[in-house]
């Protein structure tokens, strides 16, 4: 809102340092800033309330160091999440971005199927919470929302450097020496392309998938990229779940991916960088850099009261929106092909939980007594009931993250 009405104002009146709002770099500060403060001050007034109404962790006892103590502790801290990302986006964001409405779009979504579980396992005193087809459709609903805008929205489209020709258009801007430069552009395109890690050319197309002569008007070309969508929010939703069992655990991880995720945006939506690494350009998905920065902003403000020891658990509100967020970001930048590395934290948990889950049901069909390849799952309890201490266990995970982070930056180069 401040974003267009500053627009505004600097078109119709001389004021000085209204300018500044029409800057990518000075909206991405202030909305990080403004997440922060939001965190620190409106979390602090949530985590009372919640502690008010007696909302509640009900903790199970699997026999964890330390498991009982959480019981009582507030939880649906999501709320603080949601809120610090959206205040920021809507005040400094371009809120006539296609990218950044459908980011709008997918936290509240995600996060109202989240707040629907938490609530019932809350308030209707049901463990089992929403039911997992319930959940499923939502996933399945928002994938269906972003694959179908990437495929028929006009705003979403993908140029890439050519050499001079007529069927180019001409660009001019300005490096980082001050110098004017002129790149040529293909024309917008609407294409299936996304970046995949480790190949020379960096692209991998969907119709690839799809024999030519099946694909009318790369009609199946683009209905296998919908399902790719659909695969990828729900598996990063669910590993982001699945993840949330430590104190800070999960929101450090996210806050890392998530500038990554904002560092990526900010080259494909800029023409002289994205030329320089040799990866698509995407017009107008800078944009994002303003949310992405949002988005770390909120997970440090509720870091602050969900690290060792925590004082607020995020729930599903927030597990499930935050892991829906880094899926639908990276599908709108043409990068969820990095996420096996960038979410390896995510993704190993979520292998963790599928394998031990198969393993036990073979054994139990195959021996009569059901086995385990864990001593429990996800990874992060293996560790636990190992006996090393959560906050070692949060701290060396983040590690990994940091690394998985740098190998996720280094792939646009080594190829």
């Amino acid at each position: 809102m401040i974003y267009h009405l500053t627009k505004y104002l600097s078109q119709h009146f001389d004021i000085p340092g209204i300018g500044m709002f029409q800057y990518l770099s000075f909206r991405a500060a202030m909305a990080i800033i403004l997440a922060l403060v939001i965190g620190l001050i409106f979390g602090k007034r949530i985590i009372g309330f919640l502690q008010r109404r007696q909302i509640g962790e009900e903790v199970r006892n699997l026999g964890l160091e330390g498991q009982l103590q959480k019981r009582g502790t507030p939880t649906m801290g999501g709320i603080i999440i949601l809120t610090s990302v959206l205040v920021p986006i809507l005040l400094f964001g371009n809120l006539s971005n296609v990218y950044v409405i459908l980011m709008i779009v997918s936290t509240l979504w995600l996060g109202f199927i989240g707040f629907l579980d938490d609530y019932i396992k809350v308030f209707r005193k049901r463990k089992e919470g929403l039911n997992g087809r319930f959940k499923v459709v939502g996933q399945v609903g928002l994938g269906l929302i972003v694959g179908l805008t990437m495929w028929f929205s006009d705003g979403i489209v993908v140029r890439e450097q050519t050499a001079k020709t007529t069927s180019s258009s001409q660009v001019v801007t300005v490096d980082s020496d001050g110098e004017s430069r002129t790149v040529y552009l293909s024309r917008p395109e609407k294409t299936t392309k996304t970046t995949i890690p480790f190949v020379k050319n960096n692209e991998f197309d969907y119709s690839m998938l799809v024999p030519a002569k099946w694909d009318a008007d790369h009609l199946l070309s683009w209905l296998v990229y919908v399902f790719a969508a659909i695969f990828v929010i729900t598996a990063v939703s669910n590993g982001a779940n699945l993840t949330d069992g430590l104190d800070g655990l999960s929101a450090g991880v996210s806050a890392t991916i998530g500038v990554v995720l904002g560092i990526l945006a900010y080259l494909s939506g800029n023409v002289i960088y994205a030329g320089y690494l040799d990866i698509m350009y995407i017009p107008d998905s800078g944009e994002l850099v303003v949310y992405a920065a949002a988005f770390v902003g909120a997970l440090l403000g509720f870091l602050w009261y969900n690290g060792y020891p925590a004082q607020v658990f995020m729930g599903d509100t927030g597990s499930l929106s935050i892991g829906g967020v880094i899926a639908v970001f990276a599908l709108l930048i043409r990068k969820e092909l990095l996420l096996p590395i960038l979410c390896g934290i995510f993704f190993v948990e979520s292998i963790s939980v599928m394998t031990q889950v198969g393993y036990f049901k073979y054994t139990k069909k195959k021996y009569g007594e059901g086995r385990r390849i864990f001593l429990m799952a996800p990874l992060h309890h293996h560790y636990q009931k190992k006996g090393y201490f959560e906050s070692k266990i949060v701290l060396r995970f983040w590690i990994i993250q940091l690394l998985l982070a740098a190998i996720t930056l280094v792939t646009l180069k080594i190829r």
